[in-house]
């Protein structure tokens, strides 16, 4: 071999095993957004043995399945009565896309009894889930993939909701964000499906909805808006159906409650105002109002244009005009403000209710200007606050601080990229449905 030929393959071969090339591709890697596929496969390789190990070592504990058990065997024994749907935890006041999913597991374990069989159906829901907001946060490209490793290793009680608790809050939010993900591909037909689908499950998903009538007027103006409204209403006639034929008000009293009272024990984020001022009546008002303000202030402020009024903005939506298409990452972060402010904002959180928004908790923070320690901050005073059972006062007052550090820094100190919406070309709208 020639002296140059030896050289070059040394060269070569040294580049190959240089650590500093390979600190810097990890670097890349760990920085860049576009590269979350990346990082991805790795991150759902990891959830894949952190569930098989939870599921072995971790005993199971029973706490809403087997009244799930109940209540979907009495709509399978016959009962189209929701008044008469119950389990032991009280009555069945879930939509009728719940009953369908819980009954076809309800033969898929034994007639619930198998619970193994349960935890590995949920084993591969939560990996399914990962697997969605993950390509929602490489569609996006606005957070760093170092931050999602916050998504995989540092939670016990998300991985305790899907696998070991058996809740119906992550079924929901599964669908959620798939309709998340099909909105950003400016699929909104077929979104709402999915969307109206997750309501279905149960009515969480509903706090984001601000945002997407919102997203739906400006992406589709009204002639666009009314069908896919449209279809999020029929879908929910059509499951509802046997129950609305046979017993309609109480299914939509039971199925579509808004105004359930909820048991102080069990409150996440209200445990430090004292039990009377949480079952005042005021308080939940007074909730309501100041939720009501912090959308208006992020609709007019964030999702209708900024050098648009209210006014021009609905007299574009009724013009038959060609429309610019949202940018992925707005779509997005839209749906997940509303969500959050409606969290923010709840009359109760439950421990369960941490899977409504544990996974755009990166994309909130990384839309906000907050320095990266300070995000981390936040992030850990959630988790804390979400760990701590029974709730305290402590861990209760930090939820609400961490919460409202996030809040007022999505309003006063977003990220610059978050103010002026990012068009593709302006398109009909019966082309994006």
């Amino acid at each position: 071999m020639p002296p140059a030929t030896r050289a070059s393959t040394r060269a070569d071969n040294k580049s190959l095993i240089d650590p500093a090339d390979w600190i810097a591709t990890v670097q890349r890697c760990l920085t860049r957004p576009e590269l979350t596929w990346a990082v991805a496969g790795l991150l759902l390789l990891a959830e894949i043995a952190i569930n098989a190990l939870i599921i072995w070592r971790v005993p199971y504990t029973e706490i809403d399945w087997k009244a799930y058990m109940d209540e979907v065997k009495g709509a399978i024994d016959g009962e189209r009565d929701y008044t008469l749907l119950k389990g032991d935890t009280g009555p069945l006041v879930y939509p009728a896309g719940f009953v369908y999913l819980f009954g076809a597991f309800y033969y898929m374990t034994e007639n619930g009894t198998n619970i193994f069989k349960a935890q590995l159906i949920y084993a591969v829901l939560y990996m399914l889930t990962l697997t969605v907001v993950l390509a929602i946060y490489q569609r996006a490209r606005t957070v760093p993939p170092y931050a999602l490793l916050w998504l995989t290793f540092t939670s016990y009680r998300i991985h305790s909701i899907f696998v070991l608790r058996l809740f119906n809050d992550p079924i929901a939010m599964l669908l959620f964000y798939v309709a998340v993900l099909l909105f950003m591909h400016h699929r909104w037909y077929i979104g709402c499906v999915f969307y109206s689908l997750a309501v279905s499950i149960k009515m969480n998903i509903l706090l984001s909805a601000p945002a997407l009538l919102l997203l739906l007027l400006s992406n589709l103006g009204v002639r666009g808006t009314v069908p896919a409204l449209c279809i999020c209403a029929v879908l929910q006639v059509l499951l509802g159906l046997p129950f609305l034929m046979a017993h309609p008000v109480s299914y939509l009293s039971r199925s579509f409650e808004l105004t359930r009272q909820f048991f102080f024990k069990w409150t996440v984020n209200w445990r430090f105002v004292g039990e009377d001022l949480f079952l005042d009546r005021r308080f939940h008002l007074a909730l309501l109002g100041l939720h009501l303000f912090v959308l208006a202030v992020f609709a007019t402020r964030r999702w209708i244009r900024p050098d648009a009024s209210l006014s021009a903005f609905l007299r574009r939506a009724f013009a038959d005009v060609a429309r610019p298409q949202s940018f992925p990452s707005q779509i997005a972060l839209a749906l997940f403000v509303s969500n959050f402010a409606g969290i923010v904002f709840a009359r109760s959180l439950h421990y369960q209710f941490y899977v409504w928004y544990y996974h755009t908790l990166p994309f909130l923070l990384w839309s906000t200007r907050l320095p990266t320690i300070a995000k981390f901050a936040v992030l850990a005073a959630i988790e804390y606050s979400w760990n701590v059972y029974p709730s305290t006062d402590l861990s209760s007052g930090l939820l609400l601080v961490a919460h409202q550090v996030l809040l007022f820094s999505l309003i006063f100190w977003p990220e610059p990229s978050t103010l002026t919406p990012v068009v593709s070309k302006a398109t009909k709208s019966s082309h994006n449905a």
